[in-house]
Formats: C-alpha cells, structure tokens, sequence
C-alpha cells in the first residue's frame, strides 16, 4: 500500500483570502504579519501561503494532556496544585462557550470596526480569580536545558507575550475584565537522563506574563494597510523565506536565459 503523499497547493481558494467570505484574521496571522508584511500578504491577498511543515504531535499530546488535567479542577472548582504552588489566587474558569473559544477554527472573535476585520484567537485555557477577573494562560512544552522560570528575547518568545495581549484583547472586547498578567504552563522535558524507558521526564513551571494590549490598536491599522495595497511590501528583517525565493528565482531565471540562447 502506498503511503500518503502531501502536494503542495500555491493556490488556496479565493472564499479563503482576504475579501472572502472564510477570512479571518487569526492571532497566528499577527504574527505573521510581525514577522514578514511580504509573506503575510502574498498569502494572505494572492492565497500562496509558505510551505508547511509536520505538526509538533508531542506538544499537542502535552497541551491535551494539559487541558485534561486542569478541566478536572475545573469542574470540582478546586484550584490546581501548580496555581497553589505559585500563589495564584484562582481557579480554572467554567463557561458554557469555553470549548468554542479553544476551538482554533472558530475561537473567540471581534469585529475591529475601524478596519472591519475580524479577529480570532484560540485560547488553550483561562482561569478566574476570586474577584472574578480572567487569567490568560498558554501551555507551553519543550526541551532546554536548566530550568525554565522566566522568559528570554527570542522571536519564540516575544510570540508568546503577544499571543497572550491578543487573547486578553479579545475577551475584553466581549465584555470580561481580564487581569494583565496571564500566565505560561511550560512543560520542559529533560533530555540528561541516562535512557528513554519510555519515559520522557517532564518539569512543570508557571511563568507571568505581562499581557500588554497597547500595541494592537496601531497594528490592526497596519495589517489592513497591508492588506489594501497594491505594491509588494517589505520583506521581514529575520525573514528566511523572501530571500531564498528570491535566490532561487534569480537562479531559474539565468538557467531560463540561458537554455533560451
């Protein structure tokens, strides 16, 4: 039996694009758009988005996991040992449209006026304090060396600090008050043990994040900018894709002349 064999499509259905009926604009494509306006917007206006790549299957083991365990807690309303652990005040929150809002595919939304988009953002989950403020929080799961208590500067990791703003954003604009600081469940394997045993051996940090908003306004703005023009954007400073469709294409387009002559 042959195996499965992904083609890639540089052609996504237009209902799909900006303009079409399925479009949104996800918290993922934010950060597309931090990362290259030229990539966002030949995807997201042309429909050619950038090669995919194989799913991260033990982090999603981990984020279900995860989601389990705290639903447990969440439907005795007891706070989990971790929230103990770290002194926080608070317990899972329960909400008839919680497994709407994890949903990536639908999400929690909001329609930004000024630009008319609609934004989207799929939150792993959400805890309550006992003034009945929401709590962002992400799960988070890797493999680094030493221990895991604060977050550095990497792109990865200035990722995570906006994806918890657009989250927080995103309940506000429906109506919850939501504490600024959200927090990151990170599960860190450890990689030094001297065999596998089919085990992986994991430490369980929380991290605070300061979930800031402030940003959002102006780069809405930005996104729908991008979006309505009709001249190629910039490419991203840390972009690897621009550069190396340009190389290429010079290099097929000499190959082109060539075997022309």
């Amino acid at each position: 039996m042959a195996g499965y064999t992904y083609k890639y499509n540089p052609n996504r259905s237009a209902e799909w694009n900006y303009g079409g009926a399925k479009w949104k604009l996800s918290r993922s494509k934010i950060d597309f758009f931090k990362e290259c306006p030229r990539c966002f917007w030949i995807d997201n206006v042309h429909g050619t988005k950038r090669p995919g790549f194989p799913s991260f299957n033990l982090n999603i083991a981990v984020d279900e996991l995860f989601k389990n365990e705290f639903d447990i807690h969440r439907e005795a309303k007891t706070p989990h040992p971790l929230m103990e652990q770290y002194g926080i005040d608070a317990v899972p929150f329960q909400h008839k449209d919680l497994d709407t809002w994890r949903d990536p595919f639908v999400a929690i939304m909001h329609r930004h006026e000024p630009t008319g988009m609609m934004v989207s953002g799929g939150v792993d989950d959400i805890w309550v304090n006992p003034a009945g403020n929401l709590i962002i929080v992400d799960y988070k799961a890797t493999s680094k060396d030493g221990r895991i208590d604060k977050l550095g500067d990497s792109p990865w990791e200035q990722q995570y600090t906006r994806q918890l703003g657009v989250y927080r954003w995103l309940l506000e604009q429906n109506g919850f008050t939501v504490e600024n600081t959200g927090y990151l469940v990170y599960a860190n394997a450890d990689k030094s043990l001297p065999e596998f045993g089919d085990t992986l051996n994991f430490e369980t940090t929380v991290i605070p994040v300061e979930a800031t908003t402030d940003w959002i306004e102006d780069t809405l703005l930005e996104i729908k900018a991008c979006l309505d023009q009709t001249t190629i954007p910039e490419i991203g400073e840390a972009c690897e894709f621009c550069p190396y469709r340009q190389a290429c294409g010079t290099k097929l387009l000499k190959i082109h002349n060539a075997t022309k002559k």
